[in-house]
């Protein structure tokens, strides 16, 4: 799916987000922007607050202040109902350990989504396929998660998370468990589709040959975000 390009406005605008786990402060007046199409790299620190930004930019969590702007609704006042039909349908989601349901196949795992949104099973998973075909994963369609490498297992996981075709996809460390080179292949797996397709992406990392695959870069320090190079 191609999506229009506007970078007049922010896709996604998140303005002074804090957010506690218990009496421990995450983020603290976090404010960021991503733009249409747009790849942007939040990097920083283990404990800085970037899972917990990303968690809220994705509507996964409610901030406990501040606003999260997507296409002219505030995310963190929506019902769960709408955040749910959201991350099915516009957002995508990728995890450092894939998460990828176990007991199905990568052709299944990547079906799912559709399945969900209601799509005949058939064509989910003709679609599906065609999606593992994109990741170069076609031929691991009928393994489970525990039969497949770790690269192989990220790629069905992208496969999932843009089978959709979301105008944004959130990866949280998304070759955080792999090797130099199967993260390598995953990256420029994501670039490539992302480019193609015309979808954002929001990459969490602490890696900086990560990072170099992105548009831009921001970092995440004790909770709030500080642009690339503004001294910290």
């Amino acid at each position: 799916m191609n999506h229009p390009t506007d970078t007049s406005v922010p896709l996604l605008a998140a303005r002074d987000l804090t957010k506690s786990h218990g009496r421990t402060p995450a983020l603290r007046g976090a404010s960021l922007e991503l733009r249409e199409g747009e790849i942007l790299a939040v990097t920083g620190p283990s404990g800085s607050g970037k899972s917990t930004l990303l968690h809220c930019l994705a509507g996964i969590v409610r901030p406990d202040g501040g606003s999260v702007a997507y296409g002219g609704e505030r995310l963190d006042r929506l019902p769960e109902k709408r955040l749910s039909e959201l991350r099915r349908t516009e957002f995508g989601v990728v995890f450092q350990f894939g998460q990828l349901i176990p007991e199905l196949t990568a052709l299944d795992n990547v079906a799912l989504p559709l399945l969900l949104a209601g799509t005949a099973r058939g064509q989910a998973q003709a679609k599906a396929g065609e999606w593992l075909e994109r990741f170069g994963v076609r031929g691991q369609g009928e393994l489970r998660p525990g039969e497949m490498s770790g690269g192989q297992a990220q790629r069905v996981s992208l496969a999932r998370a843009l089978v959709t075709g979301p105008r944004i996809v959130f990866a949280d460390e998304p070759t955080g468990a792999l090797d130099s080179l199967a993260g390598e292949q995953v990256m420029s797996a994501l670039v490539h589709t992302a480019r193609e397709t015309g979808t954002a992406v929001l990459l969490i990392t602490h890696d900086a040959q990560v990072a170099a695959y992105a548009d831009r870069e921001v970092q995440v320090r004790d909770g709030a975000v500080v642009p690339q190079g503004v001294a910290v």
